[in-house]
């Protein structure tokens, strides 16, 4: 069985959201039909990252929970997760710790962790408007490497694929 792997990146404020939520519905409803199993790997950084768990749930729900993961992927171990273990586990079907980015200084972990679930996508999922900031840095390092992915912001873009 083929594991497909999509990473999410956004901004921390989202606007438009109700187009944004359609649209993703729609692309991961596609995914979960197409593929044998997904793999999704998301933050918990900021709106778009909230919004984009909260609709992977409802995708799973509706196609059933056979055929996917919900994977958190922290950069480092939080007081929030700490302090919120049993929420966290029974919100997201996976927890991972970054292993590259877990004893690195935080202001720098942000951005080995989200290099790390790039590499390991076949395709990245952007919400990013601003030429600036972590998910504009990732956008472009998905588009050095060649990985293939969608500015839901321009939605009829799809690059390198």
């Amino acid at each position: 069985m083929k594991v497909f792997t999509i990473s999410f990146f956004g901004h921390r404020k989202i606007n438009n959201s109700l187009v944004i939520e359609e649209t993703l519905e729609k692309l991961i409803s596609e995914i979960l039909i197409k593929k044998d199993y997904v793999e999704f790997l998301v933050g918990r950084d900021g709106e778009f990252d909230t919004l984009v768990s909260s609709i992977i749930r409802k995708c799973k729900k509706d196609f059933g929970n056979y055929n996917s993961a919900l994977v958190l992927v922290l950069p480092y171990i939080t007081a929030e997760y700490i302090n919120n273990i049993e929420y966290f586990n029974q919100y997201y079907d996976e927890i991972e710790v970054c292993p590259y980015s877990a004893t690195e200084y935080f202001k720098s972990a942000h951005k080995i962790r989200n290099q790390n679930m790039i590499t390991r996508s076949d395709l990245v999922i952007f919400y990013v408007k601003n030429n600036f900031g972590g998910a504009y840095t990732a956008m472009k390092y998905a588009n050095k490497l060649g990985i293939k992915y969608i500015n839901l912001y321009n939605p009829n873009s799809f690059h390198n694929i």
